[in-house]
């Protein structure tokens, strides 16, 4: 059959359109057929900042991105459950091993970290010198007026803060609340020179706020470094195979996630702050998504 060269022509370049779309688009933007994810936000700076960091990324590459605010006990049962695809922040080999216990075997929990350094203690003023080591809290205890006060009663910090309290023998109550409203008490201490103490992270921008120091952990019960992980739904890489490596690839180190709490503490909405960093920060973000 003689098709002649605009046959021929045409064929050729039909064939080629159905190559790209097999192979999908080079422009960078979601491919998958429902590009709609759900990542879990905790009321922690750290995880306010880099969930609205991930939202804006996201949105920009054509997904659509919701962020549930959960606390972590609910998150992973979210995770469990496919009712959520990410959660962000997951502090391994201590704060957090219950729930790696827990949940090994229904949620991805990454080997991949996005931060290395992080720091977990109970912390007080520098100006309470007297008070250096968490074995000094007993003979201190008045001062305090036997209280640690704490944040969200399903985090793995307060559970582990409670396994101290039975390490040291500390004849002190952890008191449950809010991190924000932990972070008040701080302040309003800090204001007046008065004695308190609390669990706390690094990286936090409550440190750059207020001179504050951790406490010697001679039993080591809250560990030495921890690095920050992330954790997925099952069979979550195989739906987003592409935001599955994104997550990988993510790094940060102190001055990074430092400013980026910064610019989203300091913003009316922390989406405006993401959104300012990651305009300043494309190069970074780039070696993420590459």
């Amino acid at each position: 059959m003689n098709m002649g060269k605009k046959g021929l022509s045409f064929i050729l370049a039909t064939l080629m359109v159905a190559v790209l779309t097999a192979c999908g688009s080079t422009s960078g933007e979601s491919e998958e057929k429902d590009p709609k994810l759900t990542i879990g936000q905790i009321n922690w700076a750290e995880n306010i900042a880099v969930t609205n960091m991930w939202k804006v990324i996201l949105e920009d590459k054509g997904y659509d991105v919701e962020l549930n605010n959960l606390n972590m006990g609910t998150t992973m049962k979210a995770l469990e459950n496919g009712e959520l695809d990410a959660s962000l922040e997951v502090w391994l080999p201590v704060q957090d091993a219950n729930y790696l216990k827990e949940y090994k075997d229904t949620v991805n929990f990454s080997e991949a970290t996005w931060y290395d350094k992080a720091k977990v203690g109970l912390v007080v003023p520098s100006y309470m010198e007297e008070v250096n080591s968490i074995k000094d809290l007993n003979e201190h205890k008045e001062k305090f007026e036997g209280e640690i006060i704490g944040f969200d009663p399903g985090a793995g910090t307060m559970e582990v803060t409670q396994q101290l309290i039975k390490d040291y023998n500390l004849d002190y109550e952890l008191l449950s609340s809010s991190e924000p409203a932990m972070l008040a008490e701080i302040g309003k201490a800090v204001e007046k020179k008065e004695p308190i103490v609390a669990p706390l992270w690094s990286p936090h921008w409550v440190f750059s706020k207020y001179d504050l120091k951790f406490l010697e952990d001679p039993q080591k019960t809250f560990g030495g470094v921890e690095k920050i992980h992330h954790a997925t739904r099952q069979k979550f890489s195989e739906d987003f195979p592409k935001v599955s490596q994104w997550f990988k690839n993510w790094k940060m180190n102190d001055k990074q996630i430092g400013e980026l709490i910064s610019y989203v503490e300091n913003s009316e909405e922390p989406i405006n702050g993401a959104k300012k960093w990651v305009e300043e920060n494309q190069k970074l973000i780039n070696e993420w998504v590459k």
